[in-house]
């Protein structure tokens, strides 16, 4: 199928922006694993110290740190477990959200634009459902390990330096904090890419082969580069190759760069037109 507008005229369809619920969705699950996982260290680790406080007159064979190292290794292996467990149903539920808020969006801007499409399971498709989906399994399962090499770095440091639990809770939940939101970035930044990818296939197989890029101002820390492929020709650019970031030295798509909010409308062109041109 390939969609050519009935005047001579191109019709832009609608940008297809990432949807708010699916990345609230997402960030809560992931959220509600931290916090299982927090409070379990919280425990773990609290037993430990007091069973053996770093700070106290200790028999000749009694190691605070090393008990903390086993403690944080029980700790790895139980989370990495669980993580690695739920990865695939979270990355599920996140891929196919974003999948299905997508199509109906632009299912609703082609509408608006004149076109009727019911959308076909295409190879092409299948093959970016299965890479979002992965890539969303191999972040989730990074989640535990990198926060529970912070939290045995945490550990040992107050091993040497001989504070209580109150000062090493406090740095506890610093890290959680921390974890939280390298969490909400993940589900901010995910649902961009995701959406981007998912819109550009659609678009591709339905023979919308130019867009015009569109940039946001969401960010707090608005690339140059982008504001300047949103005026350069119009914007216009190759559904399939995107444009030329000058900053980033290669080529991207509107949302793939991480904190990219930019989006893309389709250009469909008109009857004796080139693909893209625009009368």
């Amino acid at each position: 199928m390939k969609l050519r507008a009935p005047g001579p005229k191109a019709i832009r369809v609608a940008a297809v922006g990432p949807n708010l619920g699916v990345k609230a969705a997402y960030q809560k699950r992931l959220v509600a694993l931290i916090e299982a996982m927090h409070k379990d260290i919280l425990r773990a680790v609290s037993k430990a110290w007091a069973a053996n406080p770093p700070h106290a007159l200790l028999a000749k064979d009694a190691s605070p740190a090393s008990d903390g190292r086993k403690v944080v290794a029980a700790l790895r292996r139980r989370w990495t477990k669980r993580f690695k467990d739920g990865a695939d149903t979270l990355a599920k539920h996140f891929t196919d959200d974003t999948l299905r808020h997508q199509d109906v969006a632009l299912q609703s801007a082609l509408r608006k634009a004149g076109f009727s499409v019911k959308f076909q399971a295409t190879r092409p498709m299948n093959d970016a459902y299965q890479a979002v989906r992965h890539e969303q399994v191999h972040l989730i399962k990074s989640i535990p390990a990198q926060h529970l090499d912070d939290v045995e770095g945490l550990v040992l440091r107050s091993v040497q330096h001989g504070h209580d639990m109150g000062q090493l809770s406090k740095d506890l939940q610093e890290r959680y904090e921390i974890t939280k939101r390298r969490a909400a970035l993940i589900a901010r930044d995910q649902n961009n890419k995701a959406t981007a990818v998912f819109n550009r296939v659609r678009k591709l197989d339905l023979g919308i082969v130019k867009s015009r890029w569109i940039h946001t101002q969401a960010s707090k820390n608005p690339r140059d580069s982008h504001e300047d492929m949103a005026r350069d020709d119009g914007g216009i650019f190759d559904t399939a190759v995107g444009c030329y970031d000058k900053e980033y030295g290669d080529f991207v798509q509107p949302g793939e760069l991480i904190n990219c909010g930019c989006i893309a409308e389709g250009v469909i062109p008109g009857l004796g037109e080139e693909d893209g041109d625009e009368a």
